[in-house]
């Protein structure tokens, strides 16, 4: 329908508790769940399938076509699941035939001027914080934060429960449960502070942080130190995490911070940098 204030096409699916605000323009084969918040001038493109529960503020667009030469107009999905909150001129913009749909996970934050691009995964509980922008077919796993102005290149992945610092240029694959900083971005510890919000207990942690100590602080080549840990640590599913990850990096993983040449003993104190 047409009205003075908004537009939404006819064909567009809209809960009845859907409120949107004035000047916002709603396409066609567009589906927005019941309770959703749309502000004012904020644009909803075709192919867009918003959740339940969801706060898209103004300017954000959802659902434009992708930024990628090789798309030619296939129909593909922007997927937000439910109690995302999308801050001030958020772009998410739909798949292409790579992957065929763009997807945020549900109880995530976007904030201001955040970019997704086209085929990027977004897992559950993940906060982008302002000016984030992700190349196309990223995927970042469950509880997730990306930092400001971060820029993570096409095809990168970021696994659960990392951290990354403001700033980060991210090229290649980071693993579970760890912090990234510095330039180039590196190894910076593990995420204890997240974990232990997260509930996990000191002997969990204790855990994550001795098997990167022989990822990252032992000199050791990726493959040996992947050895090294099958056979020192019993299977529990953090380790699988950790392994399966590195193991099915395809951009390889990024590097530790610390001083290669020097080789830290099991449970012996690290250096920490700040």
């Amino acid at each position: 329908m047409t009205n003075k204030l908004f537009y939404i096409h006819p064909e567009a699916i809209i809960a009845q508790s859907v409120e949107i605000g004035p000047f916002s323009y709603i396409d066609k084969n567009v589906v927005i769940d019941e309770g959703t918040w749309i502000g004012p001038n904020v644009t909803i493109l075709e192919g867009s399938r918003i959740g339940k529960n969801c706060k898209i503020f103004p300017g954000a667009v959802i659902g434009a076509i992708p930024q990628d030469l090789k798309f030619r107009g296939e129909e593909t999905l922007a997927i937000i699941g439910d109690d995302t909150t999308i801050r001030e001129c958020v772009t998410i913009n739909r798949g292409t035939a790579a992957k065929e749909k763009t997807l945020v996970g549900s109880n995530c934050l976007l904030m201001a001027y955040v970019h997704v691009a086209h085929d990027c995964v977004v897992g559950n509980n993940v906060i982008l914080v302002n000016g984030t922008t992700l190349g196309g077919e990223v995927e970042i796993d469950d509880w997730a934060i990306i930092s400001a102005n971060t820029l993570i290149h096409q095809f990168c992945k970021i696994g659960k429960h990392v951290i990354l610092a403001g700033n980060s240029l991210v090229g290649k694959d980071i693993p579970p449960y760890v912090k990234g900083a510095r330039c180039p971005i590196s190894y910076a510890g593990i995420n204890s502070v997240g974990l232990r919000r997260r509930n996990f207990k000191d002997d969990k942690i204790n855990e994550i942080q001795d098997i990167y100590r022989i990822i990252f602080n032992k000199g050791l080549p990726t493959v040996k130190a992947v050895e090294t840990i099958y056979n020192k640590f019993p299977e529990t599913n953090e380790r699988n995490e950790i392994l399966n990850f590195i193991e099915n990096s395809s951009r390889g993983i990024i590097k530790g911070y610390f001083d290669q040449n020097k080789v830290y003993k099991q449970n012996e104190p690290v250096p920490v940098y700040k």
